[in-house]
């Protein structure tokens, strides 16, 4: 059983920082994971990924250079490091894992087969 807990979301000014945590369990090691995210309204979005091996990132274009998405060395908990927060941002964001052993950090939605309940992210101007 496959179990994804998110952490760290809040309340935060335009250009803050946030870092969500991700603790998961069951059978993750040998699988990338993602951070998605939905806004009120709005589709749910791939916003960033990373390989199975934690070697390999991957972002969508709205957040490069200012989100970073890593994995601790025992793979049992995906971060997600945000700087410089917009109002845009303001969504729920999910930890997420893929179907498939061993893939690369993928930015295809429907490669997810697992996520958590979501933590809020919620970003003042």
């Amino acid at each position: 059983q496959v179990q994804l807990v998110e952490s760290g979301g809040g309340l935060v000014q335009a250009g803050g920082s946030l870092r969500l945590s991700c603790a998961f369990s069951g059978d993750t090691n040998d699988y990338a994971m993602g951070w998605l995210r939905q806004a009120p309204g709005k589709e749910r979005d791939i916003v960033a990924a990373i390989s199975w091996t934690g070697e390999g990132t991957s972002y969508t274009d709205s957040v490069k250079g200012r989100f970073a998405i890593s994995r601790d060395h025992t793979q049992t908990t995906l971060y997600l490091q945000m700087n410089n927060l917009r109002p845009e941002d303001t969504a729920l964001y999910y930890c997420a894992k893929v179907r498939n052993r061993w893939t690369v950090a993928t930015m295809v939605l429907d490669d997810y087969n697992y996520w958590g309940q979501g933590t809020q992210v919620t970003v003042s101007s």
